[in-house]
């Protein structure tokens, strides 16, 4: 019986008979050191493959995230604060529905050169804006959203409330509310909480979130500046006067001069209440402003003889000697820096004998007064500046 060669047990051994060509070669194992450099390579592969696949996934992800088409609609006011991220700007625009995904944003961000020069402040921006468009906006310091309102020197404070009533949101009662206890607005002491002639005259870019008070509160903060250029409380104490005093002087100069004009009227204003027994002057500076003020009445509006004689009031200069009770009016730069240091000189008269160009003539001498006096009245005959 023939066995199967299949089932040879010689089959399964070594020792069966060589190939041709030689003796059979023996299996060589892996070496030690080897194997782990292999599984080391495999393993830096995939981190590669993992990490640029991870790389071109997040590049996908945001360069799918939802973004709107844009230009959008409606309003939307974003304010900057300091130390904002783009991550946290984008995140409020997100919340405001002006972008469509915070990823859109950032990338938008991360592609304008300028996006780390956002400066703080309120910006108007739309819902549903292209994320690159509402980085666009706040890039440019020109979109800056500020209520700008201007207030010129020698405005009373009611002028000045109804100015603010019509360039903002609030009304003029707003703003009284406020004036009626000025505690909060840091007027010194020696305002005795009367705002007149504290509210500084200037340009303010109010942002739409400042209230009444902090936009009065603005408005002394700039006095203060200004009056500490001025030195104003050394100067007064070199003057002989108080802060508060310095302050009345600086708002009639403001009334009553211009220019290079205004240290000679603080002199004047000096030299007329230091000589009280000057029998030409009593001690009376005698300021038309002043009779106005009492009067409630605006402008350099030339006052009569009955007005002067007959108008009770603490403000009246032509039968009160000395000071009136407070400002009149507020001063600017110019005017305090006037009253803090006022120009050397005798006089004791002044007119202003030209109302359009402000020319303005002083003398010591009463009769040299009146010949300015009928000047003046010659010019009124013929122009329409009186």
């Amino acid at each position: 019986m023939t066995e199967n060669p299949s089932t040879d047990p010689h089959d399964e051994h070594e020792e069966h008979d060589p190939p041709l060509g030689g003796a059979r070669r023996k299996r060589r194992p892996i070496s030690g050191c080897l194997l782990p450099l292999l599984v080391l390579a495999l393993i830096l592969g995939a981190v590669v493959f993992g990490v640029t696949k991870g790389a071109s996934w997040l590049k996908d992800q945001f360069a799918s995230a939802p973004d709107y088409p844009g230009p959008g609609s409606g309003k939307v006011l974003l304010e900057v604060k300091s130390g904002d991220s783009s991550t946290i700007l984008c995140r409020e625009m997100k919340d405001q529905k002006v972008v469509a995904s915070v990823d859109a944003c950032i990338t938008a961000a991360t592609g304008n050169p300028d996006s780390d020069k956002i400066q703080v402040g309120f910006y108007q921006l739309k819902q549903k804006m292209k994320a690159e468009d509402a980085i666009a906006i706040l890039v440019d310091p020109k979109n800056i959203r500020t209520d700008t309102v201007t207030i010129p020197e020698g405005l009373r404070v009611t002028d000045i409330v109804k100015i603010l009533a019509a360039k903002t949101k609030y009304g003029a009662s707003d703003f009284e509310k406020v004036l009626k206890d000025p505690s909060g607005l840091g007027l010194p002491d020696y305002a005795n909480n009367n705002a007149e002639g504290y509210l500084f005259p200037a340009t303010y870019p109010f942002g739409p979130n400042e209230t009444p008070e902090d936009m009065l509160k603005d408005m002394v903060d700039r006095w203060q500046q200004a009056a500490s250029d001025a030195n104003l409380e050394q100067a007064a104490s070199d003057l002989g006067y108080t802060p508060g005093e310095l302050m009345t002087v600086a708002s009639l100069v403001e009334a009553e001069g211009r220019g290079d004009d205004m240290p000679k009227i603080a002199r004047v204003i000096y030299n007329r209440i230091e000589n009280p027994d000057n029998g030409e002057t009593n001690g009376l500076l005698q300021i038309d402003a002043t009779v106005n003020y009492a009067l409630h009445r605006k402008g350099t509006v030339a006052v009569t003889t009955d007005e002067t004689q007959n108008t009770s009031s603490p403000y009246n200069t032509y039968l009160n000697k000395g000071l009136p009770p407070g400002p009149i009016e507020a001063p600017g730069d110019q005017a305090i820096a006037a009253a803090a240091h006022p120009a050397d000189g005798n006089w004791l008269y002044y007119v202003t004998v030209n109302l359009k160009t402000g020319l303005t003539k002083f003398t010591d001498s009463y009769n040299e007064f009146l010949t300015y006096k009928n000047e003046l009245k010659s010019y009124c005959e013929t122009s329409d500046a009186c």
